[in-house]
C-alpha cells in the first residue's frame, strides 16, 4: 500500500503539469486563430483544419477542439454538422444587432473614460493615434485595420471596467467578420483624425462632444459595408476566383 501511495504523489505532479501546458496550448491556439481572424487573415468561410493545428502545436485533436469550442462560444467559428468547423458568416440581422451594440457600450464607456482617465493615460491614447496615422501614409492595410481597432480596446481599459472592455472586444473581433463579408467602400483611412479628435473631446471633459465624434466615427465605418441578402455570397465567391484564377 506504501508504495502504491508513493508512487500516486509521485505521478500526480507530472499529470498536473501536463494538463496546465495543454490549458497553455490550448490558449495560444485560440489566440492565434482569433489574431488571424481579426486581421482578415483567416476569411468567413474558411474550413478550420484540426489536423494541420495539431501537428503544428503538437497537441492531440482533442486539446485543439477545446481551443475551437472557445472560438465557438465567441462566435468566431461555427460548427456544421457532418462538414467540420468554419470560419463564422455573421447574417444581415446579427451584423445590424452587433453595429448598434457597439455603438451603445462605445457612448458609455466614454462616460466612465471622461470620468476617470489620468493625464498619463490619455497622452499615451495621443500616442497611439499619432502611430496610427503614421502607419496610415506608411504601413500596410492589415497595420492599419489592427491598430484602430486597438485604439478602441486601449480607450476601453482605460474606462476601468474588465466587463465592458471584455464585452467590446469580443464584438469588433465578430465585426471584423462582418467587414470582411460585406465591406464594400473601403476607404484609404485608418480613422487616426477621428480618433485624435475624440481624445481632445475627452481632455476638455466634454462628453456629449466626445460621443457625437465617436457616433460619427462608427457610422462612418458601419456605411462602409453593404447589408444586402446576397452581397456577402458574392464576396465569398469572388474571394474563391481570386485565389483560384
Amino acid at each position: 500500500m506504501k508504495k502504491t501511495r508513493t508512487q500516486s504523489a509521485r505521478t500526480a505532479p507530472v499529470a498536473a503539469s501536463s494538463a496546465d501546458n495543454n490549458d497553455d496550448v490550448s490558449e495560444r491556439i485560440r489566440a492565434t486563430l482569433a489574431a488571424a481572424i481579426g486581421e482578415g487573415a483567416l476569411k468567413p468561410g474558411t474550413k478550420i483544419l484540426e489536423e494541420a493545428i495539431a501537428e503544428h502545436f503538437g497537441v492531440s485533436r482533442t486539446v485543439v477542439r477545446g481551443a475551437l469550442g472557445v472560438l465557438e462560444s465567441d462566435h468566431l467559428l461555427e460548427r456544421k454538422r457532418n462538414r467540420g468547423t468554419f470560419v463564422a458568416e455573421p447574417g444581415i440581422e446579427q451584423a445590424r444587432n452587433l453595429f448598434e451594440a457597439r455603438r451603445k457600450i462605445e457612448a458609455l464607456l466614454l462616460e466612465l473614460v471622461v470620468e476617470r482617465a489620468t493625464a498619463e493615460q490619455l497622452e499615451a491614447l495621443e500616442k497611439l493615434a499619432d502611430e496610427e496615422e503614421h502607419i496610415h501614409h506608411h504601413g500596410d492595410e492589415k497595420s492599419k485595420t489592427v491598430l484602430s481597432g486597438k485604439f478602441h480596446i486601449v480607450l476601453a481599459e482605460i474606462a476601468g471596467n474588465p466587463v465592458l472592455t471584455e464585452m467590446l472586444a469580443k464584438i469588433v473581433a465578430r465585426l471584423s467578420l462582418v467587414m470582411s463579408l460585406y465591406e464594400e467602400d473601403h476607404k484609404d483611412d485608418c480613422g487616426a483624425d477621428h480618433h485624435r479628435m475624440i481624445v481632445a473631446a475627452i481632455k476638455e471633459k466634454d462628453l456629449t462632444k466626445a460621443q457625437q465624434l465617436m457616433d460619427s466615427h462608427l457610422a462612418d465605418i458601419e456605411g462602409r459595408v453593404r447589408l444586402t441578402e446576397g452581397h456577402g455570397d458574392r464576396h465569398t465567391f469572388l474571394s474563391v476566383l481570386e485565389n483560384f484564377s
